[in-house]
């Protein structure tokens, strides 16, 4: 005697699957799971994201020690630019509710890829390392509250979107 596992043996009429992890046995006796499995990272994925929050808070720290030692300019610039990449998001608002989940609004996409690219405040800071004593202390926390969102957006899996605004492989 063999037991039915299907949706019809409860209701009478097939329901849709909506993509659940339920495990059941087909008629050959091997388990299976309905719907989308979520793929498994890979070693060198997780080496990647770790290293990226090891980035995070290695700016997350220069960025409140320069809070603590130039005083609420510095601390306060430090807060709006760890915010302010992701106020990108605000260019396609507009179309947001049209949009697949996890899509940026293409309109919007330039702008969040510019605010993402961790070479551009990498760069500002470089360069303002070179200038030596004329580094305001507040532009320097701002760059580094900015490379720590990218960090933790990177070390958290969010990274530059595709021109049609889906999340990069």
């Amino acid at each position: 005697m063999s037991t039915v596992t299907s949706d019809t043996a409860t209701s009478g009429t097939a329901a849709p699957r909506t993509g659940g992890s339920r495990t059941s046995e087909p008629h050959d006796g091997v388990p299976h799971t309905d719907g989308p499995r979520a793929a498994k990272p890979t070693a060198l994925t997780v080496i990647r994201r770790v290293a990226w929050l090891a980035n995070a808070v290695f700016w997350s720290v220069v960025a409140v020690r320069e809070a603590v030692d130039h005083g609420w300019p510095a601390g306060t610039l430090a807060l709006v630019f760890l915010i302010a990449p992701d106020l990108t998001f605000l260019v396609g608002l507009r179309d947001a509710p049209h949009m697949a989940r996890g899509q940026l609004p293409p309109r919007a996409v330039p702008f969040y890829n510019a605010a993402h690219r961790a070479l551009v405040p990498a760069a500002l800071i470089a360069a303002l390392l070179t200038v030596g004593q004329a580094v305001w202390a507040p532009v320097l926390a701002a760059l580094c509250g900015w490379l720590a969102h990218i960090s933790y957006d990177r070390a958290f899996g969010f990274g530059l979107r595709t021109k049609e605004g889906f999340q990069r492989d």
